[in-house]
């Protein structure tokens, strides 16, 4: 059985994705990609994604793939989109930032397979309402030297600030253009035996600046969404970052996961939206897994396909709850009230000098200052106004509130630039 129709027939999440009955070639039969070719053996090629993505649109006019950047090394990077062009939810998933976790990649490419050629009326109901987007390989330089950065080393998922990668520059435009209400961000780990070693560890926006109502729909999205279909589906889980003790499953100390906005899930967050990070575990788990590379490559790319259907379904199901969510975060920007956080974390209290409880009105730039970010600022969708003395203010009042001090504060530890803070009084 070719292992996308295996797949297929074990899903939960919408019934039936393919057309084609399992195992029956046909001449219209949906494509296959590289990795499910050789049964796990290995990883799909840059080649065989371009010709797997362009048979898919040309099968299915809902499908548009569309190049959104160039790597250092002058590989594409692509954006897929399927269902509405414009429709009251969109998600976004960000497929292998680091080039050596290629799980999430294979992941993304058999989901928009299956997506576009499903004839499940349920599919075809999610389609109608949601626009799904992709970023099916979002390090294309370091997935073919299989390397975590990018061409120089850059790591792009600790860039999603400063945007210095091309990738991650790239994600911001997509963000920018279409205001995703979630952005699911697929990874891998390597863990620690006894203490860290499930199928699929999630993470949602642990970053203080993230509007409450945010932050608690986006972990309800990696608790009782995500962790419970992957535990449903036979596959272990736990928390990102926490490694636990066997015996009592108590958190014994945390390795990673912080609040640090210039990680994606973090990011996301800040900018109003529901940010997941979902990591499945590289290290063999079993005897068969290290006898059988393949195995280990299954298991990998199986338990992310759950995670993303779990997401699809959670924007099915709560799609209301979500977009109060965002709205009232965007709003809240508005409004320009509350504190403003330059360190902590969701489940670190800050220190009493990171905590700004009585911030500016704004920032103003400099001409030159404004020259240097203006690009970056744009990609972020920050606003900014002319200043009388030739530069830019920079207003706290706008849906992009709690971004702002973070990309332009001295006391911001990824600051773009230093600019002045202008008074309330």
């Amino acid at each position: 059985m070719p292992h996308y129709a295996r797949l297929a027939a074990a899903a939960t999440m919408l019934g039936a994705l393919l057309v084609a009955p399992a195992g029956h070639a046909q001449p219209d039969a949906p494509p296959e990609t590289g990795f499910e070719q050789s049964n796990g053996a290995r990883w799909t090629t840059p080649e065989e994604e371009t010709g797997f993505l362009e048979t898919i649109a040309a099968a299915n006019p809902e499908v548009s793939v569309q190049q959104i950047g160039t790597t250092l090394q002058h590989r594409p990077l692509r954006l897929v989109r399927l269902g509405a062009h414009h429709s009251p939810s969109t998600v976004l998933f960000v497929c292998s930032q680091h080039g050596d976790e290629p799980s999430g990649r294979e992941a993304c490419l058999s989901t928009i397979r299956d997506l576009a050629y499903s004839e499940d009326p349920q599919v075809a109901e999610l389609l109608r309402t949601t626009t799904v987007l992709f970023v099916p390989t979002a390090n294309p330089d370091g997935r073919v030297a299989d390397t975590r950065g990018n061409a120089v080393g850059t790591d792009i998922n600790r860039d999603h600030i400063t945007l210095e990668s091309p990738e991650a520059r790239a994600i911001a435009r997509v963000v920018r253009e279409h205001q995703p209400d979630i952005v699911h961000d697929l990874h891998e780990y390597t863990g620690e035996s006894p203490y860290y070693d499930k199928d699929v560890l999630a993470l949602w926006p642990r970053n203080l600046n993230t509007a409450e109502p945010v932050h608690d729909a986006a972990r309800a999205l990696s608790e009782e969404h995500v962790r419970p279909a992957v535990e449903g589906a036979g596959f272990t889980s736990g928390v990102y970052g926490i490694w636990t003790d066997p015996q009592t499953g108590e958190p014994i100390k945390q390795v990673a996961g912080d609040g640090q906005e210039r990680i994606l899930r973090n990011t996301i967050g800040v900018k109003n939206a529901l940010g997941l990070l979902v990591e499945t575990r590289q290290i063999p788990l079993s005897g068969e897994e290290q006898n059988d590379p393949a195995v280990n490559n299954r298991r990998r790319v199986d338990s992310h396909l759950v995670a993303v259907q779990a997401t699809l379904r959670m924007l099915v199901e709560h799609r209301a709850e979500i977009e109060r969510a965002t709205t009232e975060a965007r709003l809240a920007g508005l409004r320009n009230e509350g504190p403003v956080y330059f360190g902590g974390a969701d489940n670190e209290p800050p220190a009493p000098g990171d905590v700004e409880n009585n911030p500016p009105c704004g920032y103003r730039l400099t001409g030159e200052q404004y020259t240097q970010v203006a690009d970056k600022l744009q990609l972020h969708d920050v606003r900014t106004l002319p200043d009388e003395n030739g530069g830019r203010y920079v207003p706290m009042r706008q849906p992009a509130r709690s971004l702002v001090p973070l990309l332009l504060d001295k006391r911001a530890e990824f600051h773009l630039t230093e600019a002045e803070p202008v008074s309330c009084q």
